[in-house]
């Protein structure tokens, strides 16, 4: 393949290859009469490599010398593939963290920074705030939410947030075990979700605890929640809620 092809092929610029061709990063193989660069699928693995690797973070000086070593070429990718969860799973975390932050900051948590940060994580949830407001301040589960919490110590919302934990758990497990999403057990998982709801915040009814099951698959940062938990779980708990609400009639 010549440099353009293969430009497009990886989605990367000419100049680019060019600079990795100066550099030795990634010559070409091949060339043609009149000089022009040819590329064999094994420098195509090469750059294959080369462009993971620079995905990853790493600085070209770096990738030069892992693709220096004697490593073969499943040997990269297994590396590869190690870096990849452990980026996977710090961004899953984080991700969590800033959902439990998120629903934190609308029931008008009165933690101290330290003692956000204790309970939640690292993200500060102050930038959801006005998401929060305009989209549920005048609800009157909004108010009973900010009255209760108000007084909530830090003890309370730790044991809050292994409840909820608990219930995932719980939904996870399930889903695992081969029960449908609107099986007497997920309801009774979804029942039990609806109920630390109405103890902890507002009285969620029936309904509004099918909205929020909607709302699981309809608004990304919350599916990413449950998704972290489980893949497919954001699609079994929403049908969870809402068949558990058609069971309450």
């Amino acid at each position: 393949m010549n440099v353009g092809e293969v430009a497009a092929l990886a989605g990367v610029t000419v100049r680019t290859l060019h600079h990795y061709d100066r550099i030795g990063l990634l010559s070409p193989s091949g060339r043609t009469a009149a000089g022009y660069r040819q590329y064999s699928p094994a420098d195509l693995d090469r750059l294959h490599q080369v462009l993971l690797y620079r995905e990853l973070g790493f600085p070209l000086e770096e990738v030069a010398a892992l693709l220096a070593g004697d490593a073969d070429p499943a040997e990269h990718l297994r590396r590869q593939h190690r870096l990849l969860v452990d980026r996977l799973e710090r961004t899953t975390a984080m991700v969590a963290a800033v959902e439990k932050e998120m629903e934190a900051r609308a029931m008008g948590i009165p933690l101290t920074p330290e003692d956000r940060f204790e309970v939640f994580g690292e993200h500060d949830p102050a930038q959801y705030e006005a998401e929060v407001e305009e989209r549920w301040g005048e609800t009157d589960a909004y108010a009973e939410s900010k009255r209760k919490t108000a007084s909530y110590s830090k003890d309370d919302w730790v044991r809050i947030k292994a409840e909820q934990e608990e219930i995932g758990a719980r939904f996870v497990e399930a889903m695992r075990s081969g029960e449908a999403a609107d099986s007497e057990t997920a309801m009774d998982v979804a029942e039990a979700h609806r109920q630390s709801i109405s103890r902890w915040f507002y009285e969620c009814s029936p309904e509004m605890h099918a909205n929020l099951g909607r709302m699981y698959v309809e608004d990304p940062r919350f599916t990413a929640t449950y998704e972290a938990m489980a893949p497919g779980l954001a699609q079994y708990v929403s049908t969870a809620n809402q068949a558990n609400a058609a069971r309450q009639g």
